[in-house]
């Protein structure tokens, strides 16, 4: 298996040809993701080129389909200019539709990779959450976790999230516990991903994660995207705005009425050559 890994503000991946994966693929990418016994990512992104663009699919660590991940495409956008296969501008095929991105040169390793990752998709059953009856938007809802009742925003940057906006930072415990509960909570049929939020000020938000599939990680591409949605629909921030993450700093912009654009900065660290 020949591979390359990099990262998005230590949001770590494992980029793979698709020609290189066995039928097996879920219970493979486990075992490559496996931090002690593989080579240890936050998830596997399997690409395949074509004319003036590449596709990419996403297994999680666990081994699950992860639809999409922001820092996972920027990654291989990188990668595939760095490799002098495609044009600084050009487009990444996802499960959720095409994804246009511009990729700017920092370093010899370095990047710094714009993104559009597409509308924001709000209906309740689209994203989708069990709600009866559907609703436009899963606004300030109610949700019965882990013995205590909390308030979410639900989203959808294709794949699942779930935004809890906060006064102040959550502590380590808590991101881990009430992350794991509400991952696999019911009312997400499809399991989510989940973001602790502070607005900092009406330009700045601070994230923290717990990825479906993967758990607590140090940023998050659509979680900064889907956080960044909620906290603009519960009018905390504007429309421009810069997301901190443990791992960096991305930044935002969703105008209204159309698609959110992303920018942050990739690395690419090193290739090798997987055994047996």
């Amino acid at each position: 298996m020949r591979f390359a890994k990099a990262h998005g503000l230590a949001n770590d991946f494992i980029l793979v040809p698709s020609e290189d994966v066995p039928d097996a693929a879920g219970e493979w990418a486990r075992n490559v993701c496996a931090r002690h016994t593989g080579v240890g990512a936050d998830g596997v992104v399997l690409y395949e080129l074509g004319e003036g663009r590449v596709a990419m699919r996403l297994y999680n660590a666990d081994g699950s389909d992860g639809n999409l991940s922001g820092n996972g495409l920027r990654c291989l956008a990188a990668y595939t200019v760095f490799k002098g296969w495609l044009p600084a501008q050009h487009v990444v095929e996802t499960p959720p539709g095409p994804r246009a991105v511009e990729v700017e040169r920092t370093g010899a390793v370095t990047f710094r990779v714009a993104a559009d990752m597409g509308a924001p998709i709000l209906q309740s059953d689209k994203i989708p959450v069990c709600l009866e009856p559907p609703a436009p938007q899963v606004l300030d809802h109610v949700l019965d976790v882990d013995g205590a009742r909390i308030r979410i925003i639900a989203t959808s940057m294709g794949n699942p999230h779930c935004t809890l906006l906060l006064d102040e930072p959550a502590t380590l415990d808590t991101v881990e516990r009430l992350g794991a509960a509400i991952e696999q909570h019911p009312f997400f049929p499809n399991r989510t991903n989940v973001e602790f939020a502070v607005a900092l000020s009406r330009s700045e938000l601070a994230v923290q994660f717990w990825e479906r599939g993967v758990g607590l990680t140090q940023a998050s591409g659509t979680g900064s995207a889907a956080a960044s949605v909620a906290a603009i629909l519960a009018g905390r921030v504007d429309r421009r705005l810069r997301v901190v993450c443990a791992g960096g700093v991305l930044d935002v912009e969703w105008p209204e009425g159309g698609t959110l654009r992303q920018t942050g900065d990739v690395e690419l660290l090193f290739e090798g050559q997987r055994l047996g």
